[in-house]
């Protein structure tokens, strides 16, 4: 391929090689990288430099310390950190000097001036509290030359079951007169986690039944439901915390043993914790008066016992509490459980979530024996592992010849961070054939 390749790149913000993989694939050479991150270097090494000789290629280090590059090349591209535009990292923009990496790449773009560049941050780079800000690199990259276009795309348009949005930021030279270009429409496809994910049993015809959304939220939809979440379906995924959150929420007394009244108490701590009456946090405690009024025949030792099963807490001068009210944290170390048909699970992060998969499938008719059945046929019998760096990988589209860090945390957060493999793909097949580089 190297004595053959259609264009030349260079890899800034490496990571671990997300962009290189599929420019490569497309017949591209890369003629050097930049990299700080000692893990991600060795990964990156490993993968890419290691059984062949690339005399053309250099590590380039720090993209603060890079001028001039030692030759010219086609296409400058990476994935800019993230983290200064994030809502996890608390939109701090160009307050973070990681938000100033933009100058950086700014500056190697119009010192070398490829033909075109391909930039790729998080969507947070466009919300409107970073509107400012986008603004000024899009005029910056305009004025050194560049026709910016930008969109924002999703790895699950693109054949992966994860809903990953992303934002990318092309540029191709002014004096090359090419105004036509145009992000790739979404493939007319979906995948399931069991077609992406080893060892995962599922039947591919599974047929969902159709349910109103009158009996699956009480007729009141919640607006955090996504565009893959079908309102008239059972949801193909479990959240385990003691919140309302719709018809597959499993709940602390769902998963130990205990009594329809204990049951009942739980049940009408959930209905009022977060009623204006009783506080003003989005969940309140309820004190012993309070919950009096609402059960008939209270009894203290009945929310002693609850407090012994860990269920709920007394938080003193306030009430009761439940213990697993926050949704991140979930339940026994559980947050959500996918099933092997599902079509898409969240977006990785580097952070990581206490996420499950399923390694068996269920079906059934109703909310009820739906989740009476998950919790038989899934949870008791353990038919679920924790989402792994492999996992990781595949959902973001890395060939199964890519080796991963040995380290399950680090591979972990390496995959998070990268780009997603058929949506750069994608994009830069259009690019590149616009360039002429493909017929």
């Amino acid at each position: 391929m190297l004595d053959e390749h259609r264009f030349t790149f260079i890899d800034l913000f490496a990571g671990i090689g997300g962009f290189r993989i599929p420019l490569e694939k497309l017949g591209g050479k890369c003629l050097g990288y930049s990299e700080i991150d000692s893990d991600a270097i060795k990964v990156y090494q490993q993968n890419f430099l290691t059984g062949y000789v690339n005399n053309d290629e250099k590590y380039l280090g720090d993209i603060t310390k890079i001028s001039e590059l030692p030759w010219q090349v086609n296409l400058i591209v990476g994935g800019v950190p993230c983290q200064p535009w994030s809502v996890a990292g608390k939109l701090r923009g160009f307050d973070d000097y990681r938000g100033k990496l933009w100058f950086d790449t700014i500056r190697v773009v119009e010192k070398n001036q490829p033909e075109a560049f391909i930039f790729e941050n998080v969507r947070g780079l466009i919300s409107p509290a970073n509107q400012r800000s986008f603004e000024l690199i899009i005029q910056k990259f305009e004025n050194i030359g560049y026709r910016v276009y930008y969109k924002l795309l999703n790895s699950a348009d693109f054949g992966l079951p994860q809903n990953r949005e992303r934002v990318f930021i092309v540029g191709i030279r002014k004096d090359l007169y090419l105004d036509n270009f145009s992000f790739p429409e979404p493939l007319n496809f979906q995948v399931k986690l069991f077609q992406v994910i080893d060892g995962l049993q599922a039947d591919f015809d599974i047929q969902k039944a159709k349910v109103s959304p009158d009996i699956l939220f009480n007729g009141n939809v919640p607006v955090s439901r996504n565009r893959f979440q079908k309102n008239d379906e059972l949801n193909d995924f479990f959240v385990f915390c003691d919140t309302r959150n719709g018809h597959t929420t499993i709940h602390s007394w769902d998963l130990i043993e205990t009594t329809k009244r204990e049951k009942l108490i739980c049940g009408t701590i959930l209905k009022n914790r977060r009623k204006k009456k009783y506080g003003t946090k989005d969940g309140n405690p309820l004190s012993f008066i309070d919950l009096s009024e609402l059960i008939d025949n209270l009894q203290i030792q009945e929310l002693h016992n609850l407090v012994e099963k860990k269920i709920i807490r007394y938080v003193a001068e306030q009430g009761y509490e439940f213990v697993n009210s926050k949704n991140s944290s979930g339940i026994n170390g559980i947050y959500r459980i996918f099933l092997p048909h599902s079509e898409i699970v969240p977006t990785l992060t580097a952070t990581g979530t206490k996420d499950c998969i399923a390694t068996v499938s269920i079906n059934a008719e109703t909310p009820e024996e739906y989740k009476s059945l998950f919790i038989k046929e899934i949870y008791q019998k353990k038919k679920y592992r924790y989402i792994t760096a492999k996992d990781s990988g595949k959902l973001q589209g890395f060939p199964s010849w890519f080796r991963a860090h040995s380290k399950e945390n680090i591979a972990k957060k390496q995959f998070g961070n990268a780009v997603s493999i058929p949506v750069v793909y994608y994009l830069a097949d259009s690019l590149v054939r616009l360039l002429g580089f493909i017929n």
